[in-house]
């Protein structure tokens, strides 16, 4: 009797003060993940109903994360790229089906019907027709124009709308669209017309502009098996598909604006069928895109204009993501609850954000009373040990007591590839070692035959695996790594 009445008094606390509630289910599972700084914010009926820092900026330093503490919000700067075209629809100056090429006559993809007939939609909805593609920028020299310039030699991966496949190079485009259309940078677009008038003062547009600025969260990582601060990867090259760096003090003020049909203190910032447009389903997707929906079970799953999409408990949930070396972030909105919560974190893919978006949603809303944290951690820990399985299978693969066909100094030179650049492999104090920009470089240990496995110094990015043929003189001829073919330079 005396345990009923406990679990009784502790349900009624829960429905009395949601925020405590969720503040200690998020302190706990902030320790379960081992995580190193956290921030959160739910907003409700137009209001901040919680909001909160955990942990340090930097791991061994004493300053706290707090509500102003900015974090990378990576992807989830796609919504504001969409927002900002939707902007620009309203205003005339651009149509959601108009071809990219109206307004960037010189961008090209490698097929002339894509070129011709891709839109702006398009842009926002990954069904352009190409694989990833971010060694176009990621830990790359490139600049922004390059990005754009080479994504026309990228060979399409399937054909143009029939499928779908995470794009950040056709969200860089759209960046530059806005540019084109509007007469400003996107990043002056994205301070003037919304970060102003949503009065998010502390926001960023991009890394960049951090430099010197105070309360920024390090990013950290696990490397063999201790959290450590890591360097930052910088998204710039790419802005529009997830540069910002802003505060859940700032964010909440950006979900009062999506959930409130695209308005601020009242004032529309978009039309109303634009705002809508904004989260109407595009694409309609055959799974759900993260492991949580093992858990949520959805019927269906939608990409719209930057947003993520999957009914929970008869409501529709958008909710974009973010993610770049060390730092997380989630967001989750439904704008018929008047409900949202955002969390960011700068520890490299700390999944509790996805338990934290699902336990926010049951504690404001009541659907449910699932331990995410929990059930979460099972589910990724099993895909860690997953893939500790796969590594090991692959090193026992390696077929081992094989030699080079030449000495290490011969494999030495410069290796060029039109798309991926260049590689350059250089003979130091007896070993071989790779540098294939400014940002990447890393020691090559032998792995079998011609067959040789890059250690990158940034050691929380792994390694990759470069393999050489040689030519009809015996000599190296070209390298292949992380799917390019870098030909040898005379």
């Amino acid at each position: 009797m005396l345990l009923t009445l406990a679990l009784f008094s502790t349900a009624v606390s829960a429905q009395q003060d949601p925020a405590a509630a969720f503040d200690a289910y998020t302190a706990q599972a902030f320790k379960d993940w081992g995580a190193v700084g956290l921030a959160v914010a739910v907003v409700k009926d137009g209001k901040v109903v919680f909001a909160k820092g955990y942990g340090v900026q930097t791991l061994g330093k004493p300053a706290a994360v707090d509500t102003n503490t900015r974090f990378s919000i990576g992807s989830t700067t796609k919504a504001m790229t969409a927002a900002a075209l939707g902007m620009l629809v309203d205003e005339g100056k651009v149509r959601w089906d108009d071809p990219v090429t109206k307004y960037l006559p010189w961008f090209q993809l490698s097929d002339p019907y894509v070129t011709r007939e891709i839109t702006v939609r398009d842009l926002l909805t990954h069904r352009a027709g190409l694989g990833g593609a971010d060694f176009l920028w990621y830990q790359s020299d490139n600049t922004p124009e390059d990005v754009l310039r080479l994504v026309r030699y990228v060979k399409p991966a399937y054909s143009f709308r029939s499928g779908w496949i995470y794009q950040n190079v056709m969200y860089a485009t759209a960046g530059a669209v806005v540019a084109a259309a509007s007469g400003m940078s996107w990043e002056e677009f994205i301070r003037t017309r919304i970060f102003a008038p949503l009065d998010m003062k502390g926001s960023l547009a991009t890394l960049a502009q951090t430099a010197g600025q105070p309360n920024v969260a390090s990013p950290h990582d696990k490397v063999k098996g201790t959290v450590r601060v890591i360097e930052n990867a910088s998204v710039d090259q790419v802005n529009a598909a997830g540069s910002v760096w802003s505060s859940v003090a700032d964010m909440s003020k950006w979900m009062r604006f999506m959930i409130d049909s695209g308005r601020a203190n009242g004032k529309p910032l978009l039309k109303p069928a634009t705002w809508n447009e904004l989260l109407t389903p595009v694409f309609v997707m055959a799974n759900g895109f993260y492991p949580s929906a093992q858990l949520t079970k959805p019927k269906f799953n939608t990409y719209a204009l930057g947003w993520f999409q999957h009914d929970y408990a008869g409501r529709r949930l958008n909710y974009p993501t973010g993610s770049i070396d060390g730092m997380v972030a989630i967001i989750g909105i439904i704008p018929e609850e008047r409900f949202g919560v955002y969390v960011l974190g700068n520890l490299d893919h700390v999944e509790v954000r996805h338990a934290l978006l699902y336990k926010a949603i049951d504690t404001w809303l009541g659907t449910g009373n699932r331990d995410w944290s929990k059930d979460l951690r099972d589910i990724y820990g099993k895909m860690q040990a997953q893939g500790d399985s796969a590594q090991a299978r692959a090193e026992a693969r390696r077929i081992k007591d094989t030699k080079p066909s030449l000495g290490l100094e011969q494999y030495a030179g410069t290796y060029v590839d039109s798309l991926y650049g260049k590689a350059v492999v250089t003979y130091e104090n007896g070993s071989l070692r790779m540098r294939t920009s400014s940002k990447q470089a890393g020691n090559m240990e032998h792995w079998q035959y011609d067959t040789f496995r890059v250690n990158w110094d940034a050691e929380w990015r792994g390694s990759g695996m470069a393999t050489f043929s040689l030519g009809v003189d015996g000599k190296p001829s070209e390298v292949r790594l992380n799917g390019g073919v870098f030909k040898r330079r005379p």
